[in-house]
């Protein structure tokens, strides 16, 4: 149980559900709410299909490369710890998205695919996240299946936060968002950081 709480406060770390929220608000500015809701279930759609597709495919194309996993899990925490980095110094991951999102005004739809569903929640963060969550040589088909799990979880987050934008964006406003988006940035720098000590640990059989 403790495990699968972790990996949930992980994954809502990685996916950050809350920044969607005015990344969602701004793609879908203006439009009737029945579109708002297909622009939000297309988005959830996509990003699963996304994230599935890593979990089922994502270490099979690395073993046909011949790369060792040890390997792809250091330089994996090297990106998710620069990626945390921009997130906490750099323009914050609602602030950047929503930009993009507002360049999208006249393609409502488009926007489910661009920013929404990627890079805003299945962003390379969750998609290294997830292939690493899902080692054939460190987890059961039972472990990567609650990984999956999991993530549905967090992707249903994804979806109740961008049906409630509106209600959850006059609470916390842009600021918040911002600051919810930088805190997570901080927890992912600490994931990120044990990726790699786990990844060198494991190269150098440290421990074993």
């Amino acid at each position: 149980m403790d495990k699968l709480i972790g990996q949930l406060i992980f994954f809502f770390t990685v996916i950050d559900p809350i920044g969607t929220v005015p990344v969602f608000i701004a793609a879908t500015a203006g439009v009737p709410e029945s579109t708002r809701r297909l622009v939000a279930i297309r988005a959830t759609l996509i990003s699963a299909g996304v994230l599935l597709a890593c979990i089922v495919v994502g270490q099979l194309i690395f073993e046909q490369l011949d790369i060792d996993f040890a390997a792809f899990r250091v330089a994996g925490g090297v990106i998710l710890f620069l990626f945390a980095l921009d997130m906490i110094f750099g323009e914050s991951k609602p602030e950047h998205e929503v930009a993009e999102a507002e360049k999208h005004l006249n393609d409502r739809l488009d926007a489910a695919v661009y920013p929404l569903a990627i890079p805003s929640i299945a962003g390379p963060g969750a998609i290294m996240a997830v292939i690493l969550q899902t080692d054939n040589d460190k987890f059961s088909l039972v472990q990567q299946s609650l990984t999956a799990m999991v993530v549905a979880i967090v992707l249903a987050f994804a979806l109740i936060a961008m049906l409630l934008a509106s209600r959850i964006q006059r609470v916390i406003g842009d600021v918040g968002a911002s600051i919810v988006s930088r805190v997570m940035g901080l927890l992912f720098a600490a994931l990120a950081a044990e990726s790699v000590l786990s990844g060198i640990r494991e190269y150098y059989a440290i421990g074993v």
